[in-house]
């Protein structure tokens, strides 16, 4: 059974590769669609800008690996830690769960999959869960041992108990048209 350590081991033989450790076994990440990146570049942009000036935490994207309570190393296409769980950055994978972790739908992803990946951050310690579909344009919050919420274009995102007064737009994250 592998660890994070033959992780950061694996990751240091520069083979440009983004994987994950996984009940022990390596899972090698493919890169996602521009527009699921686009549109988390934007959710993680929005938080930072509103976290930062804040001092409320540390909000990072896809590179941040967390080493969480099962001994699984994992990332995520947005994550936030509160800024008194996380003091300083570690210079390599995190060591807890994230207060709050967002993963976008690209393509190749299944819903089914990532709702399973977001089950067991919610199980190992993490807050609140937003899963978006830019394809769909609906974007999902979760809550342990709660019923998700779906919100749409017209709806504004508000994480109450985590970030009290913080929202955005759900229509100000899809990935604009230009003419």
């Amino acid at each position: 059974m592998l660890t994070a350590k033959d992780l950061e081991r694996l990751q240091g033989y520069d083979l440009d590769l983004q994987m994950e450790l996984v009940n022990g076994e390596i899972a090698v990440m493919s890169p996602s669609g521009y527009e699921s990146d686009e549109v988390a570049f934007e959710f993680g942009a929005q938080l930072r800008n509103w976290v930062r000036p804040r001092r409320l935490g540390r909000v990072t994207g896809c590179g941040a690996g967390f080493i969480l309570p099962n001994a699984d190393t994992r990332a995520l296409d947005v994550s936030f830690v509160q800024a008194s769980r996380l003091r300083r950055s570690p210079q390599s994978f995190a060591e807890l769960a994230p207060d709050l972790m967002v993963e976008v739908k690209s393509l190749t992803d299944s819903l089914v999959k990532l709702r399973e990946k977001i089950d067991d951050f919610l199980r190992l310690g993490t807050r609140v869960d937003v899963l978006i579909n830019p394809e769909k344009r609906w974007v999902e919050v979760r809550h342990l041992g709660e019923d998700a919420i779906t919100l749409r274009d017209g709806d504004v995102l508000t994480l109450p108990d985590l970030l009290p007064g913080w929202e955005v737009a759900i229509a100000e994250l899809w990935a604009p048209e230009f003419d």
